[in-house]
């Protein structure tokens, strides 16, 4: 006999509240009419934040995925314009990624995109609710050491 799971309800309460989030912002991105997936969006939000134009290895790094998952989404942002690579001015075998004008001026698009899908999902709680939930988001990106099966 197997004992009851006391964290499985929430634990699908989680799941169920991820991809609600994931569909709401997929469908924000959708409405910007720029064509960008979440996964996209995320790179380029990444990107903004380098100083200097990075490898795709450390993007790969930053983004937690590995570095071929990088390289597709280069690609598809590359043909659209958002960002190019350039050569490493010290070692001409390293590529590095950087925005184009084109690639800031859909990462301020798709800044409102979020915010408006963020307050969608947020809508129904109160600003108590809002700032408790917060806390306890904090509480789990922070806590704890990374169990993994």
């Amino acid at each position: 006999m197997t004992t009851p799971d006391p964290d499985g309800p929430l634990a699908e309460q989680l799941l169920r509240f991820t991809r609600r989030v994931h569909r709401i912002q997929k469908q924000h991105l959708q409405q910007c009419g720029l064509g960008i997936t979440p996964a996209q969006s995320r790179l380029l939000r990444t990107l903004a934040h380098y100083g200097s134009p990075p490898r795709m290895a450390d993007l790969a790094e930053r983004l937690e995925v590995v570095p071929r998952a990088v390289t597709t989404l280069v690609d598809g942002l590359e043909a659209s314009g958002k960002v190019r690579r350039v050569p490493d001015p010290t070692n001409r075998r390293v590529i590095r990624i950087e925005l184009t004008d084109d690639g800031r001026g859909a990462l301020r698009e798709l800044h409102g995109a979020r915010r408006s899908a963020a307050e969608e999902i947020l809508a129904p709680l109160t600003d108590e609710q809002r700032a408790t939930l917060g806390e306890l988001l904090d509480t789990l990106i922070d806590g704890g050491a990374d169990r993994r099966c």
